[in-house]
């Protein structure tokens, strides 16, 4: 899977799962603070990306993902 192609579906499920604002997300928009994913959405984006992608998200590996741009990153290290 591309890189575009992984933002097109990280993208897609922000705004079709999550109903965050297509405007809104940004590479250097921050998950929490401009989006707005709190912890009960992060429970959605967990089975949401091992339904699209296929491993499960571990939270100590998320520790250092804070943006739209980190969380895309994270996800493309997971599938390479």
């Amino acid at each position: 899977m591309t890189r575009q192609e992984i933002e097109q579906n990280v993208t897609d499920f922000l705004i079709d799962d999550l109903e965050i604002d297509s405007d809104a997300i940004t590479a250097d928009a921050k998950l929490k603070d401009d989006l707005g994913i709190d912890s009960l959405d992060f429970v959605d984006i967990v089975v949401i990306v091992e339904k699209r992608f296929g491993f499960k998200i571990k939270p100590e590996e998320m520790a250092g993902v804070v943006t739209y741009s980190d969380f895309c990153d994270y996800i493309e290290k997971k599938l390479s």
